[in-house]
């Protein structure tokens, strides 16, 4: 009897921290995070290691900007997050990603 209950409280529980209106990512967006480690480290609705998209996003940076730092990251801009490693993302990938991330602080 109790195998049949856990599996749907296990449901409610994690339901209850997705976040319920986060946008969402596109699905070509998110196979670039992913490949690229980025979701690893960042969410959408919560802090992980490093901070939340939106929260990035906020900081209003450029998509220039956004390639520099994740090039060669400035952790003085993140004061309480664990330092990025710079991450090499092919030119064309951190275009998109980069055009996706500016596109949330909108």
């Amino acid at each position: 009897m109790t195998k049949f209950l856990i599996l749907p409280l296990a449901l409610i529980f994690l339901a209850a921290f997705t976040p319920a209106n986060d946008p969402s990512i596109p699905a070509d967006v998110q196979a670039l995070l992913d490949k690229n480690g980025c979701a690893a480290c960042h969410a959408m609705g919560r802090k992980l290691v490093g901070p939340a998209w939106p929260e990035i996003a906020a900081k209003g940076y450029s998509k220039k900007k956004i390639a520099s730092l994740v090039a060669k990251p400035e952790p003085s801009n993140w004061p309480g997050y664990v330092p990025m490693v710079a991450q090499k993302v092919p030119k064309a990938e951190m275009d998109k990603i980069a055009t996706w991330l500016v596109s949330l602080k909108k």
